[in-house]
This record gives C-alpha cells, sequence and structure tokens, in this order.
C-alpha cells in the first residue's frame, strides 16, 4: 500500500477528514487527479483515486475538508474532525460542501430572513452562537480535564510511593501532609480554593492505590512483552529466596541495534517443593502463560544450590532435557562463587574471638549503650559496631576493619569490666587479623566491582581476572617479605618492630596460594567463554580464528566454516577499523555480510554474570512483605515488586483512560432556544 496524501493544513483551523484517504498511486499504473480550490484563508483539496487497472474499477473516493467561510454562510463550524450546525448542533457524517447547503436551506430557512447574509447582524449571530456552542464545550470539557489530571496524579504519586516500598495506607497521609502544606503555602492566593479542591480530588486511598499497582504493573507487563518479542535474545537469572520459596527471575534483552534492557520478569511462589523439577515446572508454565518466545533464550545464571546446579535432577539439567528448551549455556554466578572462593581462608581462630567480643557488646542493651558511650568520650574513629553475620561471609571485611581501628578502646573497656584480653595483646594473633583484614579487604573490593545493574559479562570476568593477578603478585611480594600492600600488617609491625620475625610470610603466602588455586577452579567455566568475549570486545585482536570459530560454535550454536570466514573478512575490513573505537560499533556492521558473527555478539551481550538482581529483589521483598502486611497476596506482591523495580516509565495518558466528549446533538434544545429567543 502506498503512502496517503497529505493534506493541507490552515493556519488555526484543524482538519477533519470523513472518507478513507486514497493511496498514492504507485509508478506502474494508478492514476491520480487532483483539484485544488484556494482562498486566502482555507486550501480544499480533493484527491480522485482510480484503481489499478483492470476489468473493473472501485468507486473513486473523495476527501473532504471544511470551510470557514461555512461558518457564515451556512451556520456550521468545525468541532474535532465533524461539522457540526450551531443552531441545531447537527453534525454531519459527509462534511461536503452539498450537504452543509441541503441542511441550512431546508432546516434553518428562518434564520436567512432574521439575519441575511452579509449583514453586521449575521456576523454577531454567529459570533454568538459559537460562543455559546464553545461555552457548553467547556462545562463538559473543564471537568473532565480535572478529573483525568487528578487521575494522572494518583498514578504518578503511586509509582513513587510503590518505588520507595511504602504501603498502600500510605497514600492517605501522603495526601493529608500535601493538604497540610498547600494550605500554608497557598493561602493568600486568589485561587487557594480551586488549589486545594484538586488535591483534595486526587485518590490516595488504600483501596485505589491497590488498583494503580495493579494497573501500573499491568501496564509494565505490556511493555515488557512487547520487548521480549522485538528483542533478538535474552537470558535470564534465577535464585531462591531463604525463608520462604520464592524464585525471583530477571530477564537481560539485546535488540538488533545492540541496546541491552535488564527487567524484573516475575517472583514465583514454589507452593510444594522447590526440586529442580519444580523450579523447573513453574518456570516453563510461566513463559507458556505470558508467551514469553522460549528460542530466543541463550543463557540462565543461578547460584550454586543442589536444586539449580545437581546434574541430574536440578533446575537447569531439567532445562537442558526438555526439548521445547533450546540449546543454552549455564552458569554459577561469579559473586556466589567468589564468596564461595573467600571461604578458603579459614582463620577461624580470628574470627570466633572477634565475632564473640562483637556479639557479647550487642547482647545486652545497656552493655552496648555503655561501650557506645564510652567510645565518643574519647573521640575513637568509629563509634559503633558492624554486627557480624554469617549470611555474608564478604561482610567480614568491614566487621574487621572496624574492630581493628577500635581495638584500643575495646581492650580499655574489656578491662574495665575484668575480662580477659591476652589473646588481644598478642603479636601473632594481632598479625593473623591484620593480614585477615587487608585479604578480605581486597576481595569486598572485587564483591563491589561485580554487584550493581548493566553488568556485561565482560566486565565481570575483567574483575575476576584482575583479582587473580593480583593474587600472584601478593604471593610474590609476601614471599620475599614484602607487605606494602598490607596496610595493616604494616602497621602492627611499626607499633612494636620487636617482633617483626613473628611475621609468618611462608603461612601467608601458603593460604595466598590456595585462594588462588580456589579461584582458578571456580572460574574454569567462564575460561571456555573468555576468548569469545575477548573477540566480540576487541574483533581486531590478533586471534586463533579456528578456535574462535570453535569456540563461538560450540557454546553458541552456530556455524564454524561461516564464522572463520566472516572474522577473516572481518578483521580485512578498513572501512570498519575505522570505526573500532566507536561505542555503537556492533551496530554498525552489516547485517547480513556477518550475519554469524552479529549473532555471536547478541547473545555473549545478553549474558548475565550474576544473580546480584535476584539477591538484592530479596532485600527489597522484606520492606515489601513487613509484619504489618499480612494480607498482601502473591499477586499484589508481585506487582509491588515489578512496578519498585521496573525501569518502564508507566504509560499516564493510556492508564487514565479519558472520559468521551459529549456529542452535541445534545445541546439541540439550547442552541434552537438562543435562536428563536431574538
Amino acid at each position: 500500500m502506498a503512502a496517503r496524501f497529505p493534506a493541507p493544513a490552515a493556519r488555526g483551523v484543524t482538519q477533519g477528514t470523513h472518507a478513507p484517504v486514497p493511496s498514492a498511486p504507485s509508478a506502474a499504473g494508478p492514476s491520480a487527479h487532483g483539484l485544488q480550490l484556494k482562498d486566502r484563508r482555507r486550501t480544499l483539496k480533493i484527491v480522485i483515486m482510480d484503481e489499478e487497472p483492470g476489468p473493473s474499477k472501485r468507486r473513486k473516493s473523495k476527501t473532504y475538508y471544511f470551510h470557514p467561510e461555512w461558518e457564515n454562510s451556512f451556520l456550521f463550524t468545525q468541532i474535532e474532525d465533524t461539522c457540526a450546525c450551531l443552531i441545531c448542533g447537527a453534525k454531519l457524517a459527509v462534511g461536503k460542501k452539498g450537504n452543509v447547503e441541503r441542511h441550512f436551506s431546508t432546516m434553518h430557512m428562518h434564520f436567512e430572513r432574521k439575519f441575511p447574509k452579509g449583514s453586521n447582524v449575521r456576523s454577531q449571530k454567529v459570533s454568538d452562537l459559537k460562543a455559546a456552542l464553545q461555552a457548553q464545550y467547556s462545562i463538559f470539557a473543564k471537568p473532565t480535564k480535572k478529573a483525568n489530571a487528578a487521575t494522572e496524579a494518583s498514578f504518578k504519586v503511586t509509582h513513587h510511593l510503590i518505588k520507595n516500598k511504602a504501603t498502600f495506607s500510605d497514600g492517605a497521609i501522603v495526601k493529608e501532609a500535601i493538604l497540610i502544606m498547600a494550605d500554608s503555602l497557598f493561602k493568600d492566593l486568589k485561587n487557594s480554593p480551586e488549589i486545594m479542591s484538586a488535591i483534595s480530588g486526587v485518590q490516595l486511598g488504600a483501596n485505589t492505590i491497590a488498583r494503580r499497582v495493579s494497573a501500573l504493573s499491568a501496564n509494565m507487563i505490556v511493555q515488557l512483552e512487547r520487548d521480549l518479542k522485538t528483542c533478538k535474545y535474552f537470558s535470564i537469572q534465577c535464585d531462591e529466596s531463604v525463608d520462604i520459596a520464592q524464585l525471583a527471575v530477571f530477564v537481560r534483552m539485546v535488540f538488533e541495534d545492540f541496546t541491552v534492557k535488564e527487567e524484573f520478569l516475575t517472583v514465583l511462589p514454589l507452593k510444594t517443593t522447590n526440586r529442580g523439577s519444580d523450579i523447573h515446572k513453574e518456570v516453563k508454565n510461566y513463559f507458556a502463560k505470558q508467551n514469553v518466545p522460549l528460542e530466543k533464550l541463550v543463557a540462565i545464571t543461578t547460584d550454586g544450590s543442589p536444586a539449580m546446579t545437581e546434574h541430574h535432577s536440578g533446575f537447569i539439567a531439567n532445562c537442558k532435557a526438555d526439548p521445547d528448551f533450546p540449546p543454552l549455556l549455564n552458569y554459577h554466578c561469579i559473586i556466589h562463587q567468589q564468596e564461595v572462593c573467600a571461604k578458603v581462608m579459614g582463620f577461624d581462630h580470628v574470627m570466633t574471638p572477634v565475632v564473640k567480643i562483637i556479639n557479647s557488646i550487642w547482647a545486652k542493651a545497656k552493655q552496648h549503650r555503655s561501650f557506645k558511650l564510652f567510645v565518643e568520650e574519647i573521640s575513637a574513629e568509629y563509634g559503633d559496631f558492624l554486627l557480624h553475620t554469617r549470611i555474608r561471609w564478604l561482610s567480614r571485611g568491614r566487621v574487621l576493619r572496624r574492630f581493628l581501628s577500635l581495638l584500643p578502646e575495646v581492650k580499655a573497656f574489656m578491662e574495665s569490666r575484668n575480662e580477659d584480653v591476652t589473646q588481644l595483646s598478642s603479636t601473632e594473633w594481632l598479625l593473623d587479623l591484620a593480614f585477615l583484614t587487608d585479604v578480605t579487604e581486597q576481595l569486598n573490593v572485587l564483591n563491589c566491582e561485580l554487584q550493581g545493574k548493566n553488568k556485561t559479562i565482560a566486565n565481570m570476568i575483567s574483575s575476576v581476572k584482575t583479582f587473580t593477578s593480583k593474587l600472584n603478585l601478593f604471593i610474590q611480594h609476601v614471599q620475599k617479605r614484602k607487605m606494602h600492600h598490607f596496610p595493616s600488617v604494616l602497621q602492627v609491625l611499626s607499633e612494636d618492630k620487636a617482633e617483626a620475625e613473628l611475621l609468618d610470610t611462608e603461612k601467608y603466602s601458603r593460604l595466598l596460594m590456595r585462594l588462588n588455586h580456589e579461584f582458578n577452579e571456580r572460574f574454569s567455566d567462564f575460561e571456555l567463554l573468555e576468548p569469545c568475549v575477548m573477540f566480540t570486545s576487541n574483533p581486531f585482536m590478533e586471534v586463533d580464528v579456528s578456535y574462535i570459530s570453535e569456540q563461538m560454535s560450540v557454546l553458541l550454536n552456530l556455524d564454524s566454516a561461516t564464522m572463520e570466514m566472516e572474522i577473516v573478512t572481518l578483521q580485512n575490513d578498513i572501512e570498519l577499523k575505522a570505526r573500532q573505537s566507536d561505542i555503537n560499533f556492533w551496530s554498525r556492521v552489516d547485517a547480513e555480510k556477518y550475519r554469524n558473527i552479529r549473532t555471536a555478539a547478541m547473545k555473549l551481550f545478553s549474558l548475565f554474570g550474576s544473580t546480584y538482581l535476584c539477591e538484592s529483589t530479596f532485600s527489597d521483598m522484606n520492606f515489601v512483605k513487613s509484619k504489618l502486611r499480612t494480607r498482601l497476596t502473591d499477586d499484589h506482591l508481585n506487582d509491588c515488586i515489578r512496578v519498585a523495580l521496573s525501569g518502564y516509565t508507566p504509560d499516564y495518558r493510556g492508564l487514565n483512560c479519558p472520559l468521551k466528549l459529549p456529542d452535541y446533538t445534545v445541546l439541540e434544545d439550547i442552541m434552537k432556544h438562543h435562536v428563536e429567543g431574538e
């Protein structure tokens, strides 16, 4: 179908179309004839279109436009896209001159006698009728606009509240607060009553907020489904909560132009058991229910729990055995593996007394308050402890750093209570504490680099490789008794130089080597992927073309022979070489010429490296599922989490569903009254 002919627009007047606009003629055969009538204010263009040549022709179609002079001649005006009579309010289906003139001459003959054409009294009457019609229009339009504005405001406030994990009942509190604030700010203004009335009209009750949340969530689901249909590939990350059996799922989508979106997909309740087969069943049912295109799935990233990773009955094993799932990659979360690696540090003889002392101070509120006051009195760097938890091993880094900083105050406080502090005075134990503090702080740096949104697999592999290289450097330095990368150890040694021979560098180097070995073992899966990731990050680097092609063929289900030819061609493409520093490089690569390479890059761009988004979701759920919200259903929980975490902007206008404008034929009696009253 060819493009439509553009209709000429007149300044200050909206065009109205009352017949289908014909298609533009193709170059091959259809003929078009244009008749253009002009005056100084308005152009009427009638486009006549013939059908394609053939034995039979369709009836010609026409497009009509309103003429401003009809207002004075026939007392018709334009309302939205229709012609309406100023006298009776009748609207014409086809607004051509003949219909307008016929209606005026047959229905309102008396008007011509009372108000002769061209007279001043006629012009004044037309103006009065137009003003009356516009006044009636505004009577209906203004309340509608106010209601729509209030509804839109209600949606926006709801979105903001749920983004901040507020409860449904908080909406009423917010409204009361706004009214109090507005009363102080606008009480001296002339339109203060109107402002207060507008604020009062915004519905923010608990039931209204609940409905708004469901509507916002549904709108975001529509946007998500649209993106899932238009994206080229996607991957998911899954993690299971430890308190109540619930599975959080996030999706990472890559599009034709290589833009990437990470979005919350769903939280699935596991109502019976949480075996791998149960998780697989729930995920598959959700995909089928939401029409998620499974053929686009590239990879699944999970934590290291048996339900996810068990070789024969885990979630991943069930997905790979299911013929409805495509061949896919699977990886354990890099952050989880890093934490497991960190646990090989051991050093229980350090952590046990530290945790015991901290928990002892926290155990009794009176002792805790006394210690805090004591620390404040001597102006210590920190005024409190971080309570250590075993749920996250890497919380040790912050705990140990703070404990070490407060060590003199801790010793003084414990001595004042006649508690044994012999171990806290041992240089050997203090060196172990300092060494563990420095190493765990390095692990914390890595952990922070791995966390966050929109982390590519390339970024995460680079961070892990950087850390293992640092470990190799640390091992070499420790073996040579160079401790300048261990500031806490240097601090302990500087306080007692006579005890420097107690520094057991052999023990520390063994520990670092064990940690390095654990990292290499745990991240061996990523070694297979690393060459492919490096190539997509720098496609013009020197590579073994056959090896890269084979790896991409195995991992990404692509043809290795075609891949080889495309890599060779790409690396010798002078035009693309000149653009290799362009941030949008891959979107500029020809989709036909380098189809396999682009596909490989898209699949790699879609990969998650961790389950960080799922884990952070469970933290958010702790706020949403407070003790005061015991009646929160699974659907409401899912809606709240989606609205709180989604990156989509709600379509407030679409959600608003504005009321239809009134049918102006109901104004017929009013208009007649104006005429007959003359």
